[in-house]
């Protein structure tokens, strides 16, 4: 996770979480939403990093397999 800037405010800390996911999963409209609330609530939002842990994967996750359905 990246350093996320320190705050009193338990709401702004919220939406900073909040913001920190979306930005992770290319959500460009919720990132614009909860900018919103956070400049109504006095707070500036960071600058949009694109470079998250999920982007930064040289491969992707493997599947999963599916379980056996016959018992024993």
């Amino acid at each position: 996770m990246t350093d996320a800037p320190q705050t009193d405010d338990p709401m702004v800390a919220a939406l900073l979480r909040e913001r920190e996911g979306y930005v992770g999963r290319g959500m460009d409209d919720r990132v614009a939403q909860v900018d919103e609330q956070l400049r109504l609530r006095g707070a500036t939002p960071p600058a949009d990093d694109r470079t998250s842990e999920a982007s930064t994967r040289s491969t992707p996750p493997k599947g999963r397999r599916a379980r056996s359905t016959d018992k024993a």
